[in-house]
C-alpha cells in the first residue's frame, strides 16, 4: 500500500457523505438520532468494517492456499469503546473455524490475520494534514452577484 491513493468525497445531500474509491462509490448516511436518515452505514461502521474485512480476507487466502474448505467460515468483530479513554478501547475479532479445520493451522490462521494492513496501520498511524483549497467561483476573485 505504497505510494498515492486518491478518494474523493461528495455530498449529495442530506447527512450523506459518498466516496468515490476508483469506480465504486461508497455512500454513507448519518442514523436518524444524528440527522440522517439512516439509508447507509455510517463512517465510522466502515472503519471498524475495513478491520473486519481486511483481517477476514487474511483467514480465507490462508484457507484457500491450503485448499481448506471455508464452509461454515466465519469472522465477528465486536468493538468495546470507551470515550473517556479511547486508548483503552478494544476490538475483538472472533474467528469461527470450519468443522474439521486441521489443528496445525489455529496458530498459522491468526498470524496471517495478523498481517492485516489496517490493523497494522492503526497500530502505527500515519501523519495527517489538513488542507483547506478555495473552489472557483464568487470569492474566488469574481465578482459577488
Amino acid at each position: 500500500m505504497g505510494g498515492v491513493e486518491r478518494i474523493e468525497v461528495g455530498f449529495p445531500g442530506g447527512q450523506r457523505v459518498d466516496a468515490r474509491v476508483g469506480e465504486f462509490t461508497i455512500a454513507t448516511d448519518q442514523t436518524p438520532e444524528h440527522g440522517g436518515e439512516g439509508r447507509a452505514p455510517q463512517p465510522y461502521d466502515l472503519f471498524l468494517a475495513s478491520i473486519a474485512t481486511c483481517a477476514g480476507i487474511f483467514a480465507l487466502k490462508f484457507c484457500q492456499t491450503r485448499k481448506i474448505l471455508t464452509d461454515g467460515l466465519s469472522l465477528a468483530l465486536e468493538w468495546r469503546g470507551n470515550e473517556t479513554d479511547p486508548a483503552s478501547a478494544q476490538v475483538l475479532l472472533r474467528l469461527t473455524l470450519p468443522e474439521g479445520f486441521p489443528e496445525r493451522y489455529r496458530d498459522g490462521i491468526v498470524r496471517a490475520m495478523e498481517l492485516c494492513a489496517v490493523k497494522r496501520t492503526i497500530q502505527a498511524p500515519p501523519r495527517f494534514v489538513t488542507e483547506v483549497a478555495q473552489g472557483p467561483g464568487p470569492s474566488a476573485g469574481g465578482t459577488a452577484p
